[in-house]
């Protein structure tokens, strides 16, 4: 039988990593507009002209770091899933709670998500990559829970209501309003 040995990395396969991992900071610290290029290939310790060779633009370039970060959430909501304390749709979909939010105290994930979020209003490559990232998160969800349209709606738009909370510090004021956002949300 033939053994198998870890899966060897390229220069070029190992340079794309390193830029996008590079680029998630990059994009998460100034958004899809206020990043250049140049800020990536600096970081990256590599030369512009390699970052376009690897990614021809910038467009490119994020959509790939856009993919990347749902390829996360998804791998996150994954081993929830397998985890989950019982099998109902509820138990399920609570371990995948708790797991997009331990995921998304790590800001540069969900700044990522913001920023592709606002630049899909006017970017259509933006667009399509939230698009295809959120259709197959939805179609895990519901595959994964067992979960009612209602239920994954829910799932999703607690999602959404957990970045508004994180983004602008609601859990560190003490209001009525806050109380209000934040009542049965846990962030970490």
């Amino acid at each position: 039988m033939k053994s198998e040995r870890p899966r060897q990395l390229s220069t070029a396969e190992e340079r794309r990593e390193t830029v996008l991992r590079t680029a998630i900071g990059a994009f998460a610290a100034r958004g899809y507009w206020g990043t250049t290029t140049t800020e990536v290939a600096k970081a990256a310790g590599i030369s512009q002209a390699y970052v376009y060779r690897l990614f021809p633009n910038k467009e490119l370039l994020f959509t790939a770091v856009v993919e990347h970060c749902f390829v996360q959430v998804r791998a996150a909501l994954e081993r929830a899933a397998a985890e989950a304390r019982g099998s109902s749709p509820e138990a399920a979909l609570e371990a995948m709670g708790d797991a997009y939010a331990l995921l998304i105290s790590d800001n540069d994930l969900m700044l990522i998500q913001l920023h592709a979020q606002a630049a899909a209003v006017s970017e259509p490559a933006v667009r399509e990559a939230v698009r295809q990232g959120y259709a197959r998160l939805v179609e895990y969800v519901r595959g994964a829970s067992g979960s009612t349209e209602g239920q994954v709606q829910e799932f999703f738009a607690r999602g959404m209501l957990c970045h508004l909370i994180v983004s602008m510090g609601a859990d560190e004021v003490d209001a009525p309003w806050t109380r209000t956002l934040t009542a049965g949300i846990r962030h970490f």
